[in-house]
């Protein structure tokens, strides 16, 4: 797998982790496979390419468009009109705006006919909008993607093409996105899309259609790390959105640990937000691999410190020191799109 490579002290981790043996331990579990988040940029590259799109819908209306609003057979109220930057238009004897922007031509048309109606200007209006020049849809799309922007979106846009413009996905990316989208009233909501729906499964309903105002927010994911006594130390991506990451799926994710690991004398450092204290947290991962113990679980940014003897316990210091440090730890993904 090709690895993003963050910087960090390796000749203190391995010094850390005694010597390195490429022979796994027997009680080590199984490594799960790994994928590329270069395999889930191409996928989704694909994907858009391929013209799949999950929902159906309209050309949604975007400032700066200029369009032709025809009301049958009153001449008057017909006339070509530009929407303003804030996302309204204005029509004669209507004396409120008319929010446009973010609805499709079918349903200003509907908006347009309830006023006309409402103001007992036309009985049974019938109003018909015309779309004469598009500017495109402004889209933001932020977060874990490589190349985070404002993508200006001509038609109807689907979330891969939006994600694939953006350069795809970034290995430190959580596996949910979320788009934000903004009413005609103003108010904000939020749609959360599974990337293992969108990528892995391809399910077309992930897909859906983003219009001009959404933001696409990909999160960054949790990172725990592994240190000391094992194969591969490194961080791992936590998998899952409740950050089901623990102290076996983090060794296997490491490769496991050498001969001289003494897996009973294990800390897990763990950093209060809040405070910014460092604590550290005995845990026997030799009785959690007997399974005479639980397994416990890892949170964003636990550093897991496998030591060589009992009397290096506080080499696990060291280990938090070597993160802040500027020459080289690897950043690997599991198996999560």
């Amino acid at each position: 797998m090709k690895v993003k490579v963050y910087l960090v002290a390796v000749s203190l981790l391995l010094f850390a982790s005694g010597p390195v043996c490429a022979q796994q331990s027997p009680e080590t579990p199984k490594v799960p496979a790994m994928v590329t988040i270069q395999q889930a940029n191409e996928k989704i590259r694909l994907l858009a390419n391929s013209g799949a799109v999950g929902q159906p819908g309209e050309y949604a209306l975007s400032p700066g468009d200029l369009i032709e609003v025809d009301v049958f057979d009153i001449p008057e109220l017909s006339r070509k009109v530009r929407i303003d930057q804030s996302g309204y238009i204005s029509m004669p004897l209507i004396p409120q705006r008319i929010h446009a922007a973010g609805l499709s031509p079918t349903e200003l048309e509907r908006e347009i006919a309830g006023l006309l109606k409402a103001r007992g200007l036309v009985s049974h209006p019938q109003v018909s909008v015309f779309v004469e020049q598009r500017v495109g849809q402004p889209i933001t799309i932020i977060g874990s993607v490589e190349r985070p922007m404002v993508y200006h979106a001509v038609g109807r846009t689907t979330l891969l093409e939006a994600l694939s413009a953006a350069g795809g996905l970034t290995d430190t990316a959580a596996n949910h996105v979320a788009i934000t989208h903004t009413t005609k009233n103003g108010k904000t909501t939020v749609q959360k899309i599974s990337l293992r729906d969108l990528i892995e499964r391809g399910d077309p309903k992930a897909n859906v259609v983003v219009r001009g105002g959404d933001v696409i927010t990909v999160p960054r994911a949790g990172i725990v790390y592994v240190v000391g006594a094992v194969n591969r130390p490194g961080g791992f991506v936590i998998q899952s959105d409740t950050g089901q990451m623990t102290t076996l799926k983090a060794l296997a994710l490491a490769g496991g640990t050498v001969p001289a690991a003494k897996t009973a004398n294990a800390v897990i450092i763990r950093k209060n937000d809040t405070t910014g204290q460092s604590q550290e947290i005995t845990v026997n991962v030799k009785k959690i691999l007997s399974r005479k113990a639980q397994d416990v679980q890892l949170e964003a940014n636990d550093i897991l410190f496998i030591p060589t003897s009992a009397g290096k316990k506080m080499l696990a210091k060291a280990a938090e020191a070597a993160l802040s440090m500027t020459t080289g730890i690897v950043i690997l993904r599991g198996s999560q799109f």
